[in-house]
């Protein structure tokens, strides 16, 4: 195998797929990269065994075939030489000679035979959309997922189609983020859940210009993203009823300047507990006053002027919680609609329904 590249095209291609390739690895094969030379294309895939990253580049091949590099290696070796650098590559035996300007590097292989590879997908439908609007639905939601829950279908984000929408949902069990979109066209029904770290990569890879193909199989998932080729696989389990701890309608409003009452959350988080992070709010017409306090017995308190006309009503929340619904908001105002001092509060924009937020009550 032999093949020559501009430094700047196999760089990009490189830091296109370096973020699945983990530093610390169950099997050696993984830190490496599958280098596939054919037809003047280099094909460059990583894997962690969950998450597969294929992105491409030209060069100017002279003798295809396969091999297996290092990859942070080969990517710091990239970042290191000057740009308009000519890099050639050439294979002995179990050893890779990289030339550069006037430096020469030799790394170890492993066969490219050991690399592991997803197979082809079991297709079952494919939906085209705009990159900005499938970034809309990841960035609105990711923050809700669960980490290292024992409940494995917690540790990744719902996707969703009903034939009309397409929605991304995410819970820890403590707090739920839903966004929503309508389809250019019709889809089939489906469900599935993509896990924690296919859903953070695909959000770096995704753009705002340009569409994205997304292939939803029966075990993976796929999108085709310019050059760069992302899979996944799905987690095998069923996803909460997420529609039934959604309040509906729920009949106290409270409308807020969404930057001064972060602003109010934040100052008044300083003194809250460490650990459970709960606030109270201290709800009566048209104020919301803010109230932390902590094992030291340190307190803050912080009134807020609302649009609220309900009965005076107390209940307590997360403050992190509440602080990643409001900044996933869109627009100037908030509204936090609450029931009672033990039910979840849903947080929007002033009469959205397309991304809304749920945030479990606090005992305090």
């Amino acid at each position: 195998m032999k093949f020559s590249a501009e430094r700047e095209n196999l760089l990009a291609a490189l830091q296109s797929v370096i973020g699945v390739v983990e530093r610390r690895q169950t099997m050696p094969i993984l830190a490496n990269l599958l280098l596939s030379a054919e037809q003047g294309k280099l094909s460059i895939t990583a894997t962690d065994l969950e998450v597969e990253l294929v992105a491409s580049a030209e060069i100017k091949s002279s003798a295809d075939g396969r091999i297996t590099l290092p990859g942070r290696k080969l990517l710091d070796i990239c970042r290191s030489l000057a740009d308009g650098t000519t890099l050639t590559f050439s294979q002995d035996g179990d050893k890779a000679t990289i030339k550069g300007g006037r430096s020469r590097f030799v790394l170890a292989t492993l066969p490219a035979t050991d690399f592991p590879v997803i197979d082809e997908l079991a297709q079952q439908q494919t939906l085209k959309l705009p990159q900005a609007d499938l970034r809309r639905l990841l960035d609105k939601t990711h923050f809700s997922m669960a980490q290292q829950d024992v409940r494995y279908y917690l540790n990744g984000m719902l996707l969703e189609t009903d034939g009309k929408m397409l929605r991304t949902v995410a819970t820890d069990g403590h707090r739920l983020a839903l966004c929503e979109m309508d389809l250019p066209t019709k889809a089939a029904a489906q469900q599935v859940i993509i896990p924690r770290k296919g859903v953070l990569e695909l959000q770096r890879l995704l753009g705002t210009e340009g569409d994205v193909a997304i292939t939803i199989g029966s075990n993976h998932v796929r999108a085709q993203i310019g050059d760069v080729r992302f899979t996944s696989k799905l987690i095998d389990g069923r996803f909460p009823e997420y529609s039934r701890v959604i309040p509906s309608a729920p009949q106290k409003a409270v409308v807020a300047d969404r930057e001064v009452l972060r602003a109010a959350l934040q100052r008044t988080s300083i003194l809250a507990n460490e650990k459970y992070r709960g606030i109270r709010l201290a709800l009566k017409k048209n104020s919301l006053t803010l109230q932390a306090h902590n094992p030291e017995q340190e307190e803050a308190e912080e009134q807020v002027e609302v649009n609220y006309k309900g009965d005076e009503l107390e209940v307590g929340f997360n403050v992190g919680y509440l602080l990643d619904a409001l900044a996933a908001v869109d627009g100037n105002e908030v509204e936090i609609g609450v029931t009672d001092g033990n039910s979840s509060c849903l947080v929007r924009a002033p009469g959205a329904t397309s991304a809304r937020y749920v945030v479990m009550p606090m005992r305090l």
